[in-house]
């Protein structure tokens, strides 16, 4: 008698889905192409716990494209500081009006069309699409790529682009002919509950049966890491201006490199060098202690000194900067060690 045939990759992950799945995520209630779209950008590199409470506040202060558009770049790094990546806020901003003024004020759903956009690539793209119109179509996040590397047995780093034609070959082959949303969701969820990078549940996984990363005991070798890159070192000397009145001197960060866009201390190879650029003098001022902040590729040693009693007059301000209060910070994007040394400062723990 014959072995009988192993069901399909799909029709196992959306047998398993339907008993499994997470199926009240927020912005599956309605799932509207805004609210796909603002999950599938957030969620990029941070985890669903993480990203559930700025969705919902961002869905509050920016209910739809027409109002994420008419929003300033302020508003939008504010709304989005600590989930980091700041490039990711700013291209959504730029997307959004871009479908203000072209796309009749909605997000087209044409997956070309989308990848023409600022920060949609193809993954991002096809999500949008299948989860929105229920059509198929292949998607790539990093959940995604542990399933499939693990499944196939794909060695090398799954960045690559060797390796990620392999996995869009595959991604596309796995497709079912319906169910396009569903089936979008049940490979994340897969990655994301059983197939996860420490300690996977091969036991409780559905479609564990021809595994070639667990036929061949090697689920935890895959999917094989980044090369890795030499991690940066930086020093920031930080300069905490305070006016008579407790405001703080804050400062624009430039577009490009870290922090893109938000607005910080003054900062520079000295707080000496910084007071010089400001125009002012350094007089009883306070160093305080030292810390240190991780970025994906880089380690920053900060430095801040603290100092007093200046009147907004005395510093050398440009548009790019200002005085700000504690209300008036929260309108603004600070970056989280910036914002968490004020707050320190203010609940008076450094000094």
């Amino acid at each position: 008698m014959p072995a009988a045939r192993t069901p399909a990759f799909a029709d196992r992950l959306l047998a398993w889905w339907d008993r499994r799945g997470r199926k009240d995520l927020p912005w599956q209630h309605p799932r509207t192409p805004y609210r796909v779209w603002i999950s599938e950008v957030m969620l990029q590199q941070t985890q669903v716990a993480t990203v559930i409470p700025y969705f919902e506040r961002w869905m509050v202060d920016f209910p739809d494209i027409a109002a994420l558009a008419a929003a300033s770049e302020d508003a939008v790094l504010a709304n989005w500081s600590g989930l980091g990546y700041y490039a990711r806020a700013r291209n959504i901003h730029k997307t959004a009006r871009r479908c203000a003024d072209e796309h009749g004020g909605a997000l087209p759903l044409d997956p070309a069309t989308l990848e023409t956009l600022p920060g949609i690539g193809r993954s991002t793209a096809n999500a949008i699409v299948s989860q929105v119109t229920d059509q198929p179509a292949a998607i790539l996040d990093g959940n995604v790529r542990r399933v499939l590397a693990r499944h196939t047995a794909a060695r090398g780093w799954t960045g690559s682009a060797a390796v990620q034609k392999k996995l869009w070959a595959e991604a596309e082959r796995r497709l079912p002919k319906r169910r396009g949303a569903d089936y979008s969701q049940a490979i994340m969820d897969l990655g994301a509950l059983v197939c996860t990078r420490r300690q996977p549940r091969c036991d409780s996984c559905p479609v564990a049966a021809d595994c070639m990363a667990r036929e061949r005991a090697i689920v935890d070798e895959l999917p094989e890491p980044k090369p890795k890159a030499q991690i940066g070192e930086r020093r920031l000397h930080l300069l905490i201006l305070r006016d008579n009145a407790g405001r703080v001197l804050l400062e624009r960060r430039p577009g490009a490199g870290i922090w893109g866009g938000l607005w910080c201390l003054p900062e520079g190879d000295s707080s000496a060098q910084v007071a010089g650029r400001l125009g002012v003098a350094l007089n009883g001022h306070a160093e305080l202690p030292v810390f240190e902040h991780r970025l994906s590729h880089l380690r920053l040693e900060i430095h801040p000194v603290l100092a007093h009693g200046f009147e907004g007059a005395q510093v050398s301000c440009s548009g790019e900067h200002g005085w700000f209060d504690r209300n008036g910070r929260k309108a603004l994007g600070l970056p989280r060690p910036v914002a968490t040394l004020l707050e320190s400062i203010e609940n008076g723990e450094p000094e």
